[in-house]
């Protein structure tokens, strides 16, 4: 679904900031016979168009200076404390920015695309109901599931960082390995589990399909695979008319296995046709983290869909927006950013972005809580909860978000085990892990230099 630089802790307290000027010329003060206000006077330019000290660091950094022409020199004991002296000698003057568009502008058209794929695959299990009647043959679905939700969440992030990095090429090496192998995998459980037969059939077909469909995605496949999902929406909706015998209903599923995974065989072949592959593969440690969170988000929703299956399909079928909304919080970001005079300003532009985002997504989700009639509680703190991890995963943060969202599931898994009720357990646990993802984003991304 896409690392920042990070701005180191502050150090000090706050530095003055003169006010904007954005007309007129600017006049040239009278320096004094001071190598820091001839140091001031060669860099003024690029000086004063800085928001924070840090910029005038790095631009310190970059024109050569060592740690013993500043202390020599500019009788100052580091680079932060030049910087920092710069910062408040030089007048703030950013000059009007040419019209820009939005980097980060959502495009519509394929967060609905996605939005569809995301929520078409639930229809498999309307036609696939007649397989499931056993307790063992749900126990092996939702292992199969939650072990490919896992897997296909890491292979993602590592084939986006190989495409990112090195080419289509090394993307499609990446898949052509990862997704039969966790194909695989997550077939083997769903049939220890549920045995031989047609449950443990339709946990491989479910394993299989949800590989293909992550090589779709990352190779931006997405109206392939909505058409590949054809045959299970047209079975479902003819299954409102007329309600098919079981060795009828799995050929929608078998047709859209099918054509998924011959799909992704053939984006797979022509990603590896794109180029030579570029850069080294990074350790496989660097997407253990989105694994986890893949497996800690499995459990969650899979608690959610046994105490109110419909809270799952509200939560599936907001899946487009929320990626809509991801793309949105970073755009305006940007704005801030250009927008913002200081450091405190940028930090509450980016925190108002941050809750209209989030407050957004909350209310699509607590309509849809009333229309089907679901507890509000546990599906907003879900939704709550996957939404920031998700934001804070595509701005390279992975091990804070994945921890919490293990804990929460931990917690909510522990919880009857422990004597609570499940309909106290899920919101309070939801709730705190929502404020402390909310409180870690707060902190992060209202750092300028985690936007650039």
């Amino acid at each position: 679904m896409s690392g920042p630089l990070r701005l180191l802790p502050g150090e000090g307290g706050s530095l003055p900031t003169l006010p904007r000027q954005r007309k007129g010329p600017r006049a040239r003060p009278s320096w004094a016979a001071d190598p820091i206000d001839e140091l001031a006077e060669r860099l003024m330019e690029p000086v004063s168009a800085a928001v924070h000290p840090y910029e005038v660091a790095a631009l310190l950094e970059s024109d050569g200076l060592t740690g013993d022409q500043i202390g020599t020199r500019y009788g100052r004991p580091g680079l932060f404390t030049l910087a920092a002296d710069l910062y408040a000698r030089v007048p703030r003057h950013y000059p009007e920015p040419p019209p820009a568009a939005d980097p980060w502008r959502p495009d519509h058209l394929r967060c609905a695309v996605r939005g569809l794929v995301f929520a078409l695959p639930g229809l498999a299990y309307v036609l696939g109901s007649g397989l499931l009647g056993s307790e063992g043959a749900v126990t092996g679905l939702v292992a199969a599931g939650l072990a490919a939700w896992a897997w296909n969440q890491a292979l993602s992030h590592r084939a986006y960082l190989r495409l990112g990095t090195a080419g289509a090429a090394a993307a499609g090496r990446t898949l052509r390995l990862g997704a039969p192998a966790g194909a695989l995998t997550a077939s083997v459980a769903g049939l220890v589990l549920a045995g031989p037969g047609p449950a443990g059939a339709f946990a491989a077909g479910q394993s299989c399909y949800l590989g293909a469909a992550t090589v779709l995605l990352v190779l931006g496949r997405e109206r392939t695979l909505l058409l590949a999902l054809l045959p299970v929406a047209g079975g479902a909706v003819a299954a409102l008319w007329w309600q098919p015998p079981t060795a009828v209903a799995v050929v929608p599923l078998l047709a859209t296995g099918i054509l998924a995974t011959l799909a992704a065989a053939h984006g797979v072949r022509t990603a590896l046709r794109s180029g030579p592959v570029a850069g080294a593969a990074p350790g496989p440690a660097v997407s253990l983290p989105y694994g986890l969170f893949g497996l800690a988000a499995g459990v969650l929703a899979m608690l959610t869909g046994a105490a109110d299956p419909y809270a799952v399909v509200v939560l599936t079928l907001s899946m487009g927006f929320a990626e809509w909304l991801l793309y949105r919080y970073r755009g305006l970001a940007v704005a801030a950013l250009r927008a913002s005079t200081a450091p405190r300003d940028f930090r509450l532009r980016a925190a108002r972005a941050l809750a209209l985002c989030l407050g957004a997504y909350v209310a699509l989700l607590g309509a849809g809580a009333l229309l089907t009639g679901t507890g509000p509680a546990p599906l907003l703190g879900l939704g709550a909860v996957l939404w920031t991890a998700l934001l804070l995963q595509a701005f390279g943060v992975a091990w804070p978000p994945a921890a919490v969202c293990l804990a929460a599931a931990a917690a909510e898994a522990a919880a009857p085990a422990a004597g609570l009720p499940t309909g106290l357990a899920q919101p309070v646990c939801r709730t705190v892990a929502a404020l402390v993802l909310l409180y870690l984003a707060c902190r992060i991304l209202g750092r300028p230099t985690a936007h650039r």
